[in-house]
Parts: structure tokens; C-alpha cells; sequence
């Protein structure tokens, strides 16, 4: 009984202590200091009203769209064209063409051709040089000149530009309509769902090829377009995107009013449009120059949003990568003198970390389609694409509580924790385990109910009271 006696009253005394000791360390003045982290259970409360009244599977981060279907008219239409057309081997030659695109580079560049060259010379030369020092200079010249060409030729992408007729038109038309309009469909959706007051009056599409871009653009927002310009070289691809809106028909009335086809692009600087996109152009041109050109044209004729779309290889990301720092950089002489800001998919406006990534991964996103029904076609497909979306408007203060990060990797769901690969909001890629207990349930759920492209409310720095 002693025993017992004694060991509560030391219980009791190491009570007294730990409150006292408490009710001191309460008295001392505290120095606050910021310490990077994300959110745990101390700073969970303010993250309450980011879902804005909704459910948790359709949270505001939520972006990406289940499976795309095109529009009843377009299917129609499309397949009256290829079934008018009757060409052979039609399924063979539009997998052919969907893979060259696929594996498309850009044009290698004169200056960086000319360091290559002269690299390659210069180590030549002193190969030569210590093999033989007493060898004619002339004749060495020519023989390290045929070697650098001969090396060149091996080497170098050869880049040629395509010529669209009006068969290869209806090829790409089966290879490309589907799976470019889910593409486009997805960026459109970021831009309606993030800034609901937005409603394009206008509408600018660069190397416009089928008309995807009008019909993915009437889908997200209806009839508020009253005029599309719509810029391809291609003649003949103009021509059978008119008649695509005429419902596969040269003379029924268009599906989509006042949309204008042109070759070139719109002169007048001061003229802008509402929404401009380009959607698999830029790789197209010949040169970084023009494409440089061709971006500060678009980024001109922009009062509020502009879409860039690529494939989602290492060269279409790059591409964009190229016209967002063209954009960011802006001009001397810019008449419109707001400032420009990433939109989306980039959750800063910081470099891209994955450029820095060894080896590269491209920045790109799935998104899941149905091909047009044709045989051999699969039901379902998924087309990856990388997209680039810039605005002259200040975005909504929508983080007063959480940051949002955006999803670059598929979402791991494993019982009560959940693998969220994030490009966040400090220009930094991050691996994150969230659970109800660190994060809170909101954005557990959350998490759990996301998908690859969507954001993810992800708390700003911790804030951390250490004693003085």
C-alpha cells in the first residue's frame, strides 16, 4: 500500500509540474517564423470554404473531362466525307499519318546547325593534327568538310513541311478529328470552369485545319460566339472544314454561323478577339523566328485568353514552353499594356521544372475520346497533349485559405493516404502523401477524387511559433 501510495503521489506532483510549466511557457513572448511545408492538422481550419458549397468529386480544382464525344453534326458530317471519299487502305494510311505526326521534331535551327558544324570541325581538325602533323592543309580541309556533312546528314532531323490536298485532308480528317477536338475540348473546359463571367464574343483559331477549335468552343460555351476567324494555309483544308459545317454538304446552310476562313493572318494590330488558339500549328512552322513571330502576332491580337495546344512529346512541350517565355518576356511597344500571366496548366509563373528534369519528361495530360466509328477504329482512345493557356486578365483571387497545385502524374488511391504527384504553386515538383489526419478530410477527399490534370487545394508555407 506504501508502494501505491508513493507512486501516485509522484504522479500527482509531475501533474502540478506540467501544468505549471505550461501556464510559464504561455507568459513568454513568441517569434514567428515561416517554414516550408503543406498542410497539417494545425493549419487544416483554413482551408474551410474552398469547396464552395461543392461536393467533393466535383471540387473547384476539378478539371479534367471524362470521355470526349464530338458533336452529333461533326460525326455526321465526317463520316459523309470519308465515305464520299472512298479511299483506299483509308484506316492504314491514317494510322501512318497519326504516327509521323506523333514523332514530328521541330526544324533544327541555322545558328544551332552552324555550332554543330563548326564543334565537330574543331575536334576533327585536332584529331587530324596529332595523326598527322606533316598533311597537306587543303587536303585535310576538304577531307574534315565531307566527314562534318556526312556526319550532319546522319544526325540531323529532316524536317519537310506538309502539303495538304484534298486527299490527305480527308486522311487527316480520320486520323485526327476525334482525338484533336478532346484535346481542345479539355483546355476550353480549364477556362470555363475556373472563370465562369468568361463568355468569348470572338474568336481567332491559327492553322485551324478541320474547324475543331469552333465546334469544341460552341460546345463549352454555346451561342456566345458571334464571329470565328479561322487562319490555315492550307486551301484545300479551309474547304473541308466548311463543308464540315455545312453538315458533310456544299450546299446546306452552316451548322455554326459567321465563321470566316482565311489563309493569312488578320493585318491590323489594333483588331483583338476575345479567345485566340492555336491547337498543332506552331510545330508546323519552319523556323523558332517565325514561330516566335507567330506568337507575339497571336499574343497581340489577345484581350483576354490565349490556348496553345501541342502533342504531348518532348517537342510539343518544349514549343510551348518556347511561346510562354516569348509571351512572358512581352514587347517594347506593346499596345496593350496589361501585364501578361499563366493561366493554366502551370500553377506559377515560375520556369518549368520538368525542363530541368534529366531525362526530360514532357508536361502532358490524358485525355479520354471516342474515335470516329470506323473499322478497325478502337471505342474508346486516349489522346495525350500538352497546352498552354496565357490571359491579359487578373485571375481570381480564388487561394485566400489553400494554394492549388496541379496533378502530373496519375493519382495512387491506397487505403487512407493517397500518391498526388504535384507541380506547385512555388515552381517546384513534389511527391506528396495525403492523408485525413496531415491534411484534413476535405482535401483527402478531394484527392481521392481527383485525376490527373486536376488541381488540388494544397495549404501556402506553414506558419511555425518557436520560442525566443
Amino acid at each position: 500500500m506504501a508502494a501505491l501510495w508513493n507512486l501516485g503521489n509522484s504522479i500527482s506532483q509531475q501533474s502540478v509540474l506540467v501544468t505549471a510549466s505550461i501556464q510559464y511557457l504561455s507568459m513568454i513572448p513568441l517569434r514567428t517564423t515561416y517554414k516550408q511545408g503543406y498542410s497539417t492538422v494545425a493549419n487544416v481550419q483554413a482551408l474551410a470554404g474552398f469547396l464552395k458549397g461543392a461536393p467533393h468529386r466535383k471540387h473547384p480544382g476539378v478539371t479534367a473531362l471524362k470521355t470526349v464525344h464530338l458533336p452529333e453534326e461533326l460525326q455526321k458530317g465526317a463520316l459523309s466525307i470519308v465515305h464520299g471519299a472512298a479511299l483506299r487502305d483509308l484506316t492504314e494510311q491514317a494510322r501512318r499519318l497519326s504516327n509521323f505526326l506523333w514523332s514530328r521534331k521541330r526544324p533544327v535551327d541555322e545558328e544551332k546547325l552552324r555550332e554543330r558544324a563548326l564543334a565537330m570541325e574543331k575536334a576533327l581538325w585536332e584529331q587530324e593534327m596529332e595523326s598527322r602533323a606533316d598533311t597537306d592543309s587543303h587536303l585535310a580541309e576538304m577531307h574534315i568538310r565531307k566527314k562534318v556533312l556526312s556526319a550532319l546528314k546522319k544526325t540531323t532531323y529532316h524536317w519537310t513541311p506538309l502539303r495538304y490536298d484534298d486527299e490527305l485532308c480527308v486522311v487527316y480528317l480520320a486520323a485526327r478529328l476525334a482525338a484533336g477536338y478532346a484535346a481542345v475540348r479539355r483546355a476550353l473546359n480549364e477556362i470555363k470552369k475556373r472563370d465562369p463571367t468568361f463568355s468569348p464574343f470572338s474568336l481567332l483559331d491559327f492553322g485551324s485545319g478541320l474547324g475543331t477549335v469552333v465546334w469544341a468552343a460552341r460546345t463549352t460555351w454555346g451561342d456566345s460566339l458571334k464571329e470565328s476567324v479561322c487562319v490555315d494555309s492550307s486551301k484545300a483544308m479551309n474547304t473541308l472544314a466548311e463543308r464540315l459545317l455545312r453538315g458533310g454538304s456544299d450546299k446546306e446552310d452552316p451548322l455554326i454561323k459567321q465563321v470566316y476562313f482565311r489563309q493569312f493572318l488578320p493585318v491590323s494590330p489594333k483588331v483583338q478577339f476575345d479567345l485566340v488558339t492555336s491547337a498543332f500549328g506552331l510545330s508546323e512552322l519552319p523556323s523558332k523566328q517565325e514561330r516566335t513571330e507567330t506568337v507575339l502576332t497571336l499574343w497581340r491580337k489577345t484581350h483576354s485568353y490565349l490556348v496553345l495546344v501541342e502533342n504531348g512529346t518532348k517537342e510539343g512541350h518544349q514549343i510551348l514552353m518556347e511561346a510562354r517565355d516569348t509571351v512572358l518576356k512581352g514587347e517594347e511597344k506593346a499596345t496593350d499594356r496589361r501585364r501578361p500571366l499563366v493561366f493554366a496548366p502551370c500553377a506559377h509563373q515560375l520556369p518549368c521544372p520538368k525542363l530541368a528534369q534529366q531525362p526530360q519528361v514532357p508536361c502532358n495530360y490524358p485525355q479520354p475520346f471516342c474515335p470516329l466509328p470506323l473499322p478497325e477504329n478502337r471505342e474508346h482512345e486516349v489522346e495525350r497533349f500538352s497546352y498552354l493557356v496565357m490571359t491579359r486578365q487578373e485571375p481570381e483571387v480564388e487561394n485566400a485559405g489553400p494554394e492549388w497545385a496541379r496533378l502530373t502524374g496519375p493519382v495512387l488511391r491506397r487505403p487512407r493516404h493517397v500518391h498526388c504527384q504535384l507541380c506547385c504553386a512555388d515552381g517546384e515538383l513534389r511527391r506528396v502523401v495525403v492523408t485525413p489526419s496531415r491534411h484534413g478530410r476535405d482535401v483527402y477527399r478531394c484527392a481521392r477524387n481527383s485525376d490527373y490534370g486536376d488541381r488540388l487545394p494544397i495549404m501556402k508555407p506553414e506558419v511555425e511559433t518557436i520560442a525566443e
